[in-house]
């Protein structure tokens, strides 16, 4: 867990005005009689004791009666919990994601057969989660779209480079793009923590539309706008015959400048599970292609030019070829580079 500044966790105390008692509610009767008793909670992190804690982050509870462990909640919340990593004095669990933090019971409550044992324990929201920003290429001066979740009042930075933050939501912030902010990764920093996105600025090939002079060549492709996009508001639908492929290019067939970048990533996801071949530059050999998996959810793919067993001085052509035999459709999305480190 990223370590806050003094006064991002005096903020926090605030606003969730934690009052934590390290002795537990146990009562005599039960604990006198073998039920569970919480002693300690630590962040797993480090194993440094704390009184509250992030959604989304392993804590370790020590105490005594923990055997056979049948439910953990947090706030009202049951919480997965694996039983391998339970023995009688110590459980390890990561407190669930969307455990609710405002009106909360503020308590830890561990059930076992022999008892059951409250906690007094203040969860607070976990770091945020940046799910795309759009546009990708954006301009100094533009508006920055940001989509995710737990946006409470965030600070927003490009590499380190302040952004002015014109409004925000829970699960949406727009930005100013700031100056110098070409090749930065997005940061959004709150009094949870930390996050940064998978893209840098000015990276992307097709983001909702396409850049560097590229495009489809028009054959069973489609564009649909969709909130479901893994980035923007437009993904690329495209149909595959058995063992054909899409190919994008430049349209006046140049070549890509890619000495900036490591490799190139790209967003899939098909409409049953199956199995592509990434082919770039003409080299339509199995061999020089890289198979990539495709479920029904997005996956998001990054491969690195020096995977491709031939040198890669530039990028010309892409293609997504179906590799199972089986004709196929699939939703592609955030076609880009990435850059290097």
């Amino acid at each position: 867990m990223k370590n806050l500044k003094s006064n991002l966790i005096t903020g926090l105390l605030c606003l969730f005005t934690i009052s934590v008692s390290l002795v537990s509610c146990n009562d005599d009767d039960t604990a006198s009689a073998g039920g569970p008793v919480i002693e300690s909670i630590s962040l797993a992190q480090n194993d440094s004791l704390v009184e509250y804690g992030f959604a989304d982050n392993m804590y370790i509870i020590r105490g005594k009666g923990f055997s056979n462990t049948q439910k953990i909640y947090f706030n009202e919340t049951d919480t997965y919990f694996n039983s391998n990593f339970v023995t009688d004095n110590v459980i390890l669990v990561t407190i669930d994601r969307k455990t609710p933090y405002e009106n909360a019971s503020d308590e830890l409550r561990i059930v076992t057969p022999k008892g059951t044992v409250t906690y007094s324990f203040v969860v607070a929201p976990p770091a945020p989660g940046i799910q795309s920003f759009n546009p990708i290429n954006a301009s100094p001066g533009d508006i920055v779209t940001i989509s995710g979740s737990y946006f409470l009042d965030p600070a927003v930075d490009f590499g380190g480079i302040p952004a002015e933050v014109v409004s925000s939501t829970i699960d949406e912030i727009k930005v100013i793009m700031p100056e110098g902010a070409n090749h930065k990764y997005l940061n959004v920093t709150t009094i949870s923590g930390k996050n940064s996105s998978w893209e840098a600025v000015g990276t992307a090939l097709y983001d909702d539309v396409w850049y560097n002079g590229w495009a489809d060549e028009g054959d069973n492709v489609s564009y649909i706008p969709s909130l479901d996009s893994r980035q923007g508001g437009v993904y690329m639908k495209i149909e595959n015959g058995a063992w054909s492929g899409k190919q994008f290019h430049d349209v006046a067939w140049s070549t890509v400048d890619i000495s900036a970048y490591k490799g190139i990533r790209f967003s899939i996801r098909g409409e049953k599970v199956g199995k592509i071949a990434v082919i770039i530059n003409g080299n339509w050999n199995d061999s020089d292609s890289i198979p990539v998996t495709i479920t029904t959810e997005w996956k998001d793919v990054e491969i690195p030019f020096s995977q491709f067993p031939f040198e890669v001085t530039g990028l010309q052509t892409l293609v997504i070829k179906e590799f199972t035999g089986t004709a196929s459709v699939y939703h592609v999305d955030d076609i880009g580079f990435v850059l290097k480190d």
